[in-house]
């Protein structure tokens, strides 16, 4: 492989590392809102469990506060709690995975620089 070959290829498992750093990124951010969604949900069925069982809730839909049954209430936070568990689960897999990848691109860029250097060097020789 001739040098510029070498540097053609250097750039192109660069620029698909920072692809990969940039999904990272973007797992991660999503994987923390997920963990606040968790949190908040998670307070709301704390609070459920507080109230009696004549107690009113009521649901926001767009500006307006309709009436809801209690029961379908905690239905639906129990629902979404589960979602998101398994949505932060997915995260947590996802980012595994581009540990790996990143850490195995990392590992090559390294070997392809090292090789670009020495061939520059036996070239300068």
């Amino acid at each position: 492989m001739s040098l510029a070959a070498l540097e053609a290829k250097i750039e192109k498992e660069v620029t698909t590392y920072n692809q990969l750093q940039k999904e990272y990124s973007k797992i991660v951010s999503g994987r923390q809102t997920l963990e606040s969604q968790l949190k908040e949900n998670e307070l709301v069925q704390t609070e459920f469990e507080l109230l009696d069982d004549e107690a009113t809730i009521y649901k926001m839909i767009g500006p307006v506060l309709v009436k809801q049954e209690q029961a379908e209430a905690k239905t639906n936070v129990k629902k979404r709690l589960d979602f998101i568990r398994s949505e932060i689960n997915r995260a947590e897999k996802q980012i595994k995975d581009l540990d790996v990848k990143l850490e195995k691109k990392k590992v090559e860029l390294m070997a392809l620089q090292t090789e670009f250097q020495k061939r520059k060097e036996a070239a300068s020789a």
